[in-house]
């Protein structure tokens, strides 16, 4: 139970702090109670109840977050959702402001928001992919360009969004770029890696996301959510209906949205998705690449979930991600990798490792 000022008393487990309250959208709004709501992985939900000049009950959602650093995330995710709610209303809560606790002690960042009740998570599939697909293609860059306006983020690693680009390839490669270069600042060298994430970057990206805009071929930069989940889509308690928060947007090719889904530590990797979605928004031609740029786009959330989540795995399950890419697209580039390293033995062969674990079991 927080006392603020000369605010009157507020109920509940969640200390409100006076730029909070200054920040209610209507003037003259009493604040009644504050209470923890849900989960988040980086920051501190809470449901505000109340009451407004003439009488009627509202609800605001919070989001707080600790850490100067914190700040371009918060005002990211403001940015972020602002947007896709512009685009479309029903599928993200309307955002009211993002600002810095007046409080001492460590910085505190805030998020206010429209409040809505969360359901089901995720939202059935065919709901879902149908208002993600609507709401990508309703989308317009302000600037015609693929790009953002400010800095958004993956969780708490900074996006290369602030810029804007006529070609997709070259967006992309600037945002792939920089999370190999938190990989490598967060877990150190690895030569292996080092050199596919750079095939990667030389010759999957141009050969996989160049033909887009080629030869007549054309992409139309779509507002993309940039983060889709488990954890920031839900149904709508009230309207039945699917939306998403927790934005890290930006302005891109569309089948990026679902390099997310691509793994299966999601419920959203679940098949029926991808085939829904596809149903509402067919395949950019090349059509035959699609599956190969879906594990492109993948990498992203998959570097970055490795940096974000100590102890992890992703980083050594990325590695086997890039030989994949790089033995459907440059192939003799990797053979030849892999063939220099095995006569240094730094980069034994797998079969032969498996096979050298049979022989083992044989004798025993």
């Amino acid at each position: 139970m927080a006392i603020h000022d000369s605010h009157p008393k507020i109920e509940g487990n969640f200390d409100l702090d006076k730029s909070v309250i200054e920040a209610l959208p209507v003037p003259g709004t009493r604040v009644i109670s504050a209470h923890i709501y849900g989960m988040s992985v980086w920051a501190r939900p809470a449901r505000i109840v109340c009451q407004l000049p003439n009488g009627e009950i509202v609800n605001y959602f919070l989001k707080v977050t600790t850490g100067e650093s914190d700040r371009v995330m918060s005002e990211g995710q403001y940015e972020s959702d602002k947007a896709i709610h512009a685009v479309s209303p029903a599928f993200a809560p309307k955002t009211f402001a993002w600002g810095k606790y007046q409080a001492q002690g460590p910085p505190h960042y805030f998020l206010l928001a429209e409040f809505r009740e969360i359901g089901q998570q995720p939202p059935e599939p065919t709901r879902l992919a149908s208002r993600l697909a609507e709401f990508h293609k309703n989308s317009v860059s302000p600037t015609g360009k693929f790009g953002f306006h400010t800095t958004t983020c993956h969780g708490k690693i900074t996006q290369i969004t602030d810029c804007w680009e006529d070609l997709w390839e070259k967006l992309y490669h600037k945002q792939l770029t920089h999370m190999f270069e938190l990989d490598i600042k967060k877990h150190g060298t690895w030569s292996e890696f080092e050199f596919l994430s750079q095939l990667v970057l030389d010759k999957c990206i141009p050969r996989l996301l160049r033909p887009l805009q080629m030869e007549g071929r054309t992409i139309r930069p779509c507002l993309v959510h940039g983060n889709i989940w488990d954890e920031n889509t839900a149904t709508d308690i009230e309207t039945g209906e699917p939306f998403v928060f927790d934005g890290s947007a930006f302005y891109g090719h569309n089948e990026y949205e679902l390099g997310n889904w691509r793994s299966p530590r999601h419920r959203l990797s679940s098949k029926t998705y991808i085939r829904s979605y596809k149903r509402h928004f067919p395949a950019s031609e090349p059509e035959e690449d699609w599956d190969s740029r879906n594990l492109l786009y993948s990498l992203r959330f998959n570097v970055g979930a490795g940096v974000l989540i100590p102890g992890s795995n992703y980083r050594e399950l990325v590695f086997e991600d890039l030989k994949e890419l790089c033995r459907r697209i440059c192939p003799e580039d990797l053979a030849a990798f892999q063939s220099s390293s095995k006569e240094s033995g730094r980069y034994p062969d797998k079969d032969q490792g498996e096979e050298e674990e049979e022989e083992e079991e044989e004798e025993e």
